[in-house]
């Protein structure tokens, strides 16, 4: 994972607890999680945007052959 071991990731939570304390971690997770759920979310539509987009083309340009 990135060439971080175990030792390396507690060393970053510490340092993560000292500057935000123990009662702020709850909601930094939280945001954090949030965040990657609505860029996971908005990635996937976007997805269904281009498919949809281009099955439209498809058919308005069946429509104009026949």
């Amino acid at each position: 994972m990135f060439g971080i071991g175990l030792p390396e990731l507690l060393i970053i939570l510490l340092i993560v607890l000292i500057i935000f304390g123990a009662s702020r971690l709850p909601e930094i997770g939280s945001g954090i999680g949030q965040g990657i759920r609505n860029f996971r979310k908005a990635f996937k539509s976007e997805d269904k945007t281009i498919d949809i987009t281009s099955e439209k083309e498809l058919e308005e340009k069946n429509q104009k052959k026949s």
